[in-house]
């Protein structure tokens, strides 16, 4: 039996969202250590799945997008099939980068079981995913801070390639995340985020209006406040750096989420943004998940303010603490 295990990712925003500009999309993230999506494989004639009980990977739609991701890994891979089981998934659209790491981890433990070389980069495209953001691919790949080169504008019109019609952005920078910072995840008892068609008609529209100056303004943050930041392992102006482009981001998207952030994710980043133990906050991808920066000295304190600001907009949810991802997914036999 083959096991991949991969972390969650968060998603701070895109580079450029305008037609105008070289180059589009280009998004910065990270990978986390928790929480994970755990697959299980061995070969066998026929994909069959089961999941486990009590958690995420009961959920349906888990099941039938795990189920519908080891069909295409076994048919990329000339292989007749797995049994999969699924032991442990992410929350589906929640910020987290579930679509992307289950597809990974279903492709990297086929792969394994039957001795094929798991090529995720070059077969991404197939499964569906990597196609704005190669976030997610990168921080399985090998985790840390990444920003990713975008795509050339010139093969883009509004709407996004067909499924397998594109490549992976290549990873343009990618750090190391210094031990010591933490990642506060509050994440609301909302609606799930953009996904499927709903995804592609508002992406579709962000880039028909994208002001082109935005991404100018962005652009500066990142060569001037993030990357040095990060080289330093300053996680106070690093966290300050991240939430401004999101804040610049969601200039972009107001329209189609019901302002800057999606309700009621900016009660919550505004409260935790009042905190002196989170040094930046905001929206990961579409939501609803809200992540804070702070470190292991004010994790605590981070905590508190998580909890207070669920309390403050009225709403249920979980929160948690932690680690960025030190390496990329593990593969096991």
């Amino acid at each position: 039996m083959t096991r991949a295990s991969a972390g969650a990712r968060l998603h701070f925003g895109f580079c450029n969202l305008s037609l105008s500009h070289e180059r589009l999309y280009g998004a910065l993230g990270l990978g986390l250590a928790e929480p994970r999506v755990v697959v299980d494989a061995e070969p066998a004639e026929r994909v069959t799945v089961e999941t486990a009980d009590g958690d995420a990977a009961a959920d349906p739609a888990t099941r039938d997008d795990v189920r519908e991701y080891a069909r295409v890994a076994a048919d990329l891979l000339g292989v007749p099939g797995a049994r999969v089981a699924l032991r442990e998934s992410l929350p589906r659209h929640a910020g987290l980068g579930s679509g992307t790491q289950l597809a990974a981890a279903t492709l990297a433990a086929i792969a394994t079981a039957h001795g094929r070389e798991v090529e995720l980069r070059e077969r991404a495209p197939a499964l569906g995913r990597g196609g704005r953001s190669g976030v997610g691919v990168a921080t399985f790949e090998a985790g840390g801070f990444v920003l990713d080169a975008g795509h050339p504008t010139a093969r883009f019109t509004t709407d996004r390639p067909a499924d397998g019609e594109w490549t992976v952005p290549p990873v343009a920078a990618r750090h190391a995340v210094p031990d010591d910072w933490r990642f506060l995840l509050v994440r609301p008892d909302a609606d799930p985020g953009r996904n499927g068609d709903a995804e592609d008609d508002a992406m579709r529209t962000a880039v028909e209006r994208a002001e082109p100056g935005l991404a100018d303004r962005i652009g500066g943050i990142v060569t001037r406040r993030v990357l040095p930041a990060i080289a330093t392992g300053n996680a106070e102006r690093f966290g300050a750096a991240v939430a401004e482009i999101g804040r610049l981001n969601g200039a972009w998207y107001a329209d189609e989420q019901g302002g800057v952030y999606r309700p009621p994710v900016g009660d919550v980043v505004a409260s935790l943004s009042a905190s002196a133990a989170v040094f930046g906050a905001g929206q990961s991808s579409w939501g609803p998940t809200v992540y804070g920066v702070t470190d292991a000295a004010n994790a605590d304190a981070a905590a508190a303010a998580g909890e207070r600001a669920l309390a403050e907009a009225g709403v249920a949810g979980s929160v948690a603490v932690v680690r960025a991802a030190g390496g990329g997914a593990r593969v096991t036999e």
